[in-house]
């Protein structure tokens, strides 16, 4: 039986099942008398420093086992634990309410989730994975539970169940547990990240497979085209060890281009850059060859605090990606997309019928100067220590660009009355998001030094359809003619302008969207760092001249599904 999901983490495994069932953490919700609040907030405060012990051996384990960059998941995790607007809001429910710890703690998690979650970001909706993790440590340290994940298997195993959080998944034996699979989760989960370092194969966002399998029964998990199948007869077990042993023979081939440029067939060279959420993530990037960083997201900075950033914590977090790629790789950092569908606690924003049509990005930036003003001193500063590019976000007319340039060119004369250094030559671009900028992008060009097509977005604004929302899903569909045309039309009117164009959505880094884009002319690919090596294996088979005239091609055919098909049936079958 073939059951599909989410590709998480790249990789074939054969093996058992060992199914665990969804954890319930059972207490009742009670009130407090008076005099028992003191003790139940010690009790809470015991929690948090028992846990916090926990998460500094986890982090220490993963330092050891995994990576640095790995380990910093716990910090953050740490951070939640130290962060007086999520522990001090349980702390003034229990006094208020009188009410006992494990509700408190549940009840405003479930606050905070629910903000994380209604978030347009995928990367930061996986956050609320994050919280969830800490607050069900909580509660098993409240509760008095211990783990029974981590019980020792006889034998390696496919590990099932509802989700794996990351504490869950740093502690995995890899010698034991060779794939997982899971009812939910998504491909930027901090699960799915580890597990890929991990390099444990991982299909993820199934539904329902803990129902589906039982312990002991068999079963092939294709982490690489998100499938699994259910105890399959002896042929597809055959087949797929042939898979398995031709994907490890090309994941060495793949290694051996961690330092070769990105270059077609023909000589043609791109760039090949890697979409980051932290300053961590930038030294991933660098092991899977990356070339640069096209899309640096500053939102974390900003989030799951009580108060905005200072110039000094930005610097420093900027600075480090600079350093982390040198002088010769580029770092484009997206100025602050936050607002309306993300909301900060402490920035009060209104309500909004449709927040993703609303007061965001640079909209709110505009708005609030000061804010902006903040992030591009900072910006500006670690300029020095590296080769940043700014982007502004959400860009929909000319005049918002020139207005957010006006802002930066009083900052820019503020640092220089300072004496204080930063990059004079430094270039800024905006993304091409709303269709608006996408239809004027002849004018945009001419005064932008770069764009950046962000495609998840643009694709929903483009077909009016909610990428989240399952019954117009089929409408999200990059292959769309409407969406190739009008990226087709940016990087022309870009490139007429003698402009640089990337590309930061999802798109850049699929195997069908590679040879389109190529033949468009697309200069830069920003990607999951562990997508650049396949997509850089791929791109020196293809030949640039051929598919320029390919790509013109595409765009007189009728329907995504006719251009997928003739991508695959004129270019990837002939390799």
């Amino acid at each position: 039986m073939l059951r599909k999901g989410i590709a998480a983490a790249p990789g074939i495994v054969i093996g058992r099942a060992v199914v665990k069932a969804e954890e319930t953490l059972h207490y009742d919700r009670h009130t407090l008398d008076p005099d028992q609040v003191g003790a139940e907030l010690d009790r809470f405060r015991a929690s948090v420093k028992a846990a916090d012990h926990d998460l500094e051996q986890i982090k220490e384990k993963t330092r050891r086992e995994i990576g640095e960059g790995e380990a910093r998941i716990f910090e953050a995790h740490q951070l939640f634990l130290q962060d007086p607007e999520f522990v001090g809001s349980i702390e003034a429910k229990i006094e208020s309410e009188r009410v006992n710890a494990e509700a408190a703690v549940q009840e405003v998690r479930d606050s905070f989730v629910a903000i994380f979650e209604s978030m347009d970001d995928e990367y930061m909706r996986e956050r609320a994975a994050d919280l969830r993790d800490v607050s069900q440590r909580l509660l098993k340290k409240l509760l008095g539970v211990h783990d029974e994940l981590q019980a020792d298997f006889a034998e390696p195993v496919v590990l099932v169940v509802h989700d794996l959080t990351p504490s869950d998944t740093a502690q995995l034996d890899r010698d034991k547990v060779k794939g997982f699979i899971t009812n939910i989760g998504g491909r930027t989960s901090h699960s799915a990240i580890m597990a890929r370092t991990m390099e444990i194969p991982a299909v993820v966002g199934m539904s329902d497979i803990t129902e589906r399998l039982q312990t002991g029964d068999l079963v092939i998990v294709d982490g690489l085209q998100g499938e699994v199948h259910i105890r399959p007869d002896q042929a597809l077990v055959e087949t797929y060890e042939e898979k398995r042993l031709a994907y490890e023979k090309q994941k060495a081939d793949w290694a051996r281009l961690v330092h070769e440029e990105s270059v077609t067939a023909d000589g043609h060279r791109v760039e090949l850059a890697a979409n980051i959420g932290n300053p961590q993530d930038a030294v991933q990037a660098l092991e899977n060859g990356a070339e640069g960083i096209g899309l640096f997201r500053t939102e974390f900075l900003y989030m799951g605090r009580d108060s905005f950033p200072s110039e000094e914590e930005q610097f420093a977090a900027y600075k480090a990606v600079a350093e982390t790629m040198g002088q010769d790789r580029p770092v484009v950092i997206r100025t602050l997309d936050i607002g309306g569908d993300k909301e900060l606690p402490y920035l009060d924003l209104p309500k909004e019928l449709n927040p993703f049509l609303g007061y965001r990005a640079i909209r709110l930036c505009l708005d609030r100067v000061d804010l902006f003003k903040t992030q591009l001193r900072a910006l500006l500063r670690a300029s020095a220590y590296g080769n940043v590019k700014i982007m502004y976000p959400m860009i929909a007319t000319l005049a918002e660009l020139r207005r957010a340039n006006q802002i930066l060119n009083e900052v820019k004369a503020e640092l220089r009355s300072q004496n204080i250094a930063f990059n004079e030559e430094l270039e800024v671009g905006i993304m091409i998001e709303i269709p608006a900028a996408a239809l004027v992008a002849d004018q945009l060009a001419k005064e932008a030094d770069f764009f950046s097509i962000g495609t998840n977005d643009l694709i929903q604004y483009v077909m009016a359809a909610d990428r989240m929302n399952e019954q117009v899903s089929y409408l999200y569909d990059p292959y769309n003619p409407a969406i190739l045309r009008l990226i087709h039309q940016v990087i022309k009117a870009a490139h007429q302008e003698g402009k640089w164009v990337g590309m930061c959505g999802e798109m850049a880094g699929e195997e069908l969207a590679i040879p389109i884009l190529l033949g468009f002319g697309l200069d830069e690919f920003s990607m999951s760092a562990t997508s650049i090596l396949r997509a850089r294996h791929l791109l020196k088979k293809l030949d640039y001249q051929s598919l320029q005239q390919i790509s013109q091609h595409v765009l007189s055919l009728e329907s995504g599904e006719e251009i997928k098909a003739y991508i695959q049936e004129s270019v990837l079958n002939k390799l």
